[in-house]
């Protein structure tokens, strides 16, 4: 799957999980900030964010994780680690 494509579905399953009717998928910057000013998301979204990554991606992301902020720092970082941990 290449990089653009995997971009795409994450960037689907953040809105679809996430019900951000207000947001396309495509609108998200790759690079922007989840949390805080950018997509302005919280710890209960990092929750149910994890959870459907678990289920449809089989990659688990643990809170006991350090590198945990790091994964969720973007769009564009949770891609990656997806991609490098399925």
């Amino acid at each position: 799957m290449s990089e653009d494509s995997l971009l795409s579905e994450v960037g689907r399953l953040i809105v679809e999980t996430l019900q951000l009717q207000d947001l396309r998928p495509e609108e998200i910057d790759p690079d922007a900030p989840l949390f805080g000013q950018g997509l302005g998301l919280d710890s209960i979204d990092a929750l149910e964010l994890a959870l459907a990554v678990s289920q449809r991606y089989g990659v688990t992301l643990s809170s006991e994780d350090p590198a945990l902020r790091a994964v969720f720092a973007s769009l564009r970082s949770l891609t990656e680690h997806i991609r490098a941990n399925r």
